[in-house]
This record gives structure tokens, sequence and C-alpha cells, in this order.
């Protein structure tokens, strides 16, 4: 079984969605499915065509042509995607991540080759009239979602979609390293993800500097890259936390189960979300996590259980979630604890992998006679 894997942006590029991808693509071939992955060049001088432990990586320019608006090259474009299916022969497509410009030119060739479609939805729907999302939902014929959060957003902006949707949450291998006790002696908070407007690390220095006077042996790691890193090494310098924040930059997969492994406990303060990596990962190092009530974050975090829950934007509530953790380490060592559990029950990468599985066998079985 042949199946077309869309996603932007995809390998290299790291990132929860990039790397979850690629595990999902690498764990179904052992399943016996042949791949393809068709992405987008982005910012990144790659090959148009090159491979990934025997995955074929295609890159087109699809932003760019968008972005552009340049009809000759939408075309040539178009007609490359065509040959790409025609050469390849899916028997299903799967997008995954709402992209515009992936989404449209898999639009513009779904007549010229038909095959089912199975659009994942990484992220919350978005907030406004989207006629293209509206309309790639209403083409699927599958959608999934990273979290019930998601899926029910997006049943109510289109309706049709609920009897042929579902929600596969995202899995995790359990990692080879074991939990250590949580530090309270100098508490260490840890942000980690990609430094963007999206995961509110603006909020969590604010909420450091209304309680640094009481806990000033707390550190706060910030782990990652992104565009708003100036902004935020600015913001560090005007509230005085220079010798108080350390910006680690970009942190290999492998060596995150070890970072978070350092904190006390693991600040999520993101303005939206889908189901992150990262809330997986922390919970299965035993680490409370402090999060906002967006997307996903809370079908992990269970409030008073396993963490607790803010709103986005509120530094002082963020604040005194944080001193709660400091001042009950019984408390949020046992919170911990108990998200270590949960994720392993609720979370296992094996039940991610067979759901997408049953999920791929089913639609090209039921539908593949009709696009015949």
């Amino acid at each position: 079984m042949r199946v077309l894997f869309c996603s932007t942006p995809f390998w290299p590029s790291i990132g929860g969605r990039q790397i979850f991808g690629l595990e999902l693509v690498l764990s179904l071939k052992e399943r016996g499915y042949a791949f393809v992955v068709m992405t987008s060049h982005d910012d990144l001088s790659l090959r148009d065509k090159t491979q990934y432990k025997g995955i074929p990586i295609n890159r087109f320019p699809l932003r760019t042509v968008l972005m552009d608006r340049d009809l000759n090259q939408l075309m040539v474009t178009r007609r490359e995607v065509i040959d790409l299916k025609r050469t390849f022969g899916p028997d299903l497509v799967h997008i995954h991540g709402f992209d515009p410009a992936i989404t449209l030119f898999q639009i513009e060739t779904a007549a010229v080759y038909r095959v089912p479609l199975l659009l994942t939805l990484t992220e919350d729907p978005p907030g406004f009239n989207n006629e293209l999302f509206n309309r790639t939902l209403l083409s699927a014929d599958w959608v999934t979602s990273k979290s019930a959060e998601g899926l029910t957003q997006a049943r109510q902006l289109v309706p049709e979609i609920t009897p042929r949707s579902s929600v596969i949450h995202n899995g995790l291998d359990i990692p080879s390293v074991l939990p250590t006790p949580l530090p309270f002696e100098t508490p260490r908070l840890l942000c980690l993800g990609r430094l963007a407007v999206q995961k509110g690390f603006d909020v969590a220095l604010t909420a450091l500097a209304s309680i640094i006077d009481r806990f000033p042996r707390v550190r706060l790691i910030m782990a990652g890259d992104g565009p708003e890193r100036a902004k935020l090494e600015q913001q560090i310098a005007d509230l005085g936390l220079t010798d108080k924040v350390e910006l680690v930059g970009w942190v290999a997969p492998d060596e995150v189960p070890t970072l978070i492994n350092t904190a006390t406990v693991v600040l999520m303060p993101s303005r939206w979300e889908g189901l992150p990596s990262v809330a997986l990962q922390t919970a299965m190092m035993a680490r409370p996590i402090v999060a906002t009530q967006v997307g996903g974050l809370p079908e992990v975090v269970v409030h008073q259980e396993t963490g607790l829950l803010v709103n986005p934007d509120d530094s002082a509530g963020l604040a005194e979630a944080i001193a709660f953790l400091l001042e009950h380490p019984q408390a949020a060592a046992q919170m911990g604890e108990a998200a270590r559990s949960r994720v392993k029950e609720v979370f296992s990468w094996e039940r991610c992998v067979d759901q997408y599985d049953a999920l791929y066998r089913q639609l090209i079985m039921q539908k593949s006679a009709s696009y015949a």
C-alpha cells in the first residue's frame, strides 16, 4: 500500500510536528507501507529530491509560488505534482497539518489522480471563516485531530465532517532516560519550544520577574530558537533577569529528555496549540507542567492532578501556579508521577501507530474501488 505523505515543513526542519510526522512515516514503513513525502522548500536551500532512511522526499516551491503569484510557475509546479502522483501511484494521500500551499496543490490535482484523502489537524482550526480550510475539510474522506478540542472546533466549522472524523492523540515512546527527583534547592523552570509568539514565553518572563524576590534561587532555562529570540533577549534585559535566565538555543531531539530531567517545573504558556509533543515528553519525565487552557493541553495536563492550568496571557496566574509548586514540593512530585503514569497509558506510541495503521487500511479498502 502506497501513501503520499504531504507535510510542510518536513525533515530536516525540526519541531514537534515535523519530528512526529517523520517518526510516524518510519513506523508505518516498518508495517509494510511505501511512502513518498511531498513538502515545500520553505527557506532552506535543499535539493528537490532526496531520501531519508529510505523515504523519498520531493520538495516543491509551493509557498513561494503562491506568494509570488507567478501563474507560469504555478502551472509548472502543478504539472510536477501531477507527475509525482502518477509516477508513484499512491493508494492514499495524507496531509499532515493544514497548510494553505500544500493543501491548495492537493485540491487542484485531486481530480487528475483520484484517491482517498486523509487530513490530520495538528493545531486548532483557524478562528475565522477560512474558505480554503473549510473546502479542505469537505474534500477529505476522513479528518483526524491530535486533540478533542481541535476536532470539536472543526466539526463546528464544518458539521458535515462529523461522521467521518476522529481523534488520534499523538503518542510517545518511553525514553531510555529515567526520571530524576525534582530539584528544589535551586529550582529550575524550563520553557522548551520554538521561540515564537504562539508559545507565550514572554508571559513566562513577566511571571518570573514577579516572583523572583520570593524565590531568589530560581532560574529559568529557555530552550529553542525562532523569530522572537531578539525580542525575548531584550525583555530579559529590560526586566533585569539577565542572571536569572539562560537561553540555550536549539536542543537535539535525543537530548530533550535529559534537559527536561534537570527541571523542577516545565512552563507551557502557549497562546494556541494542538497537542504539543513537549507536554508528552515532560509528563514522561515525571515533571509537573504549568500550561494554558488552550488546544489539546488540557487533555495532557489534568488540572491539580498532573499539573496546573491557567488562562493564556495571564502572567499573574502563571506566577501563582509556579509559586504553589515551588512551595509544595510533595504535591509537585506527586503531580509529576501522576503525569508519567497517565501519558504511558493514554499516549503510548504503539497505540498511536496502531490507530493510523487501522485508519489507513480502512480508507484504502473502503474507498479505493470508487476512486479507480
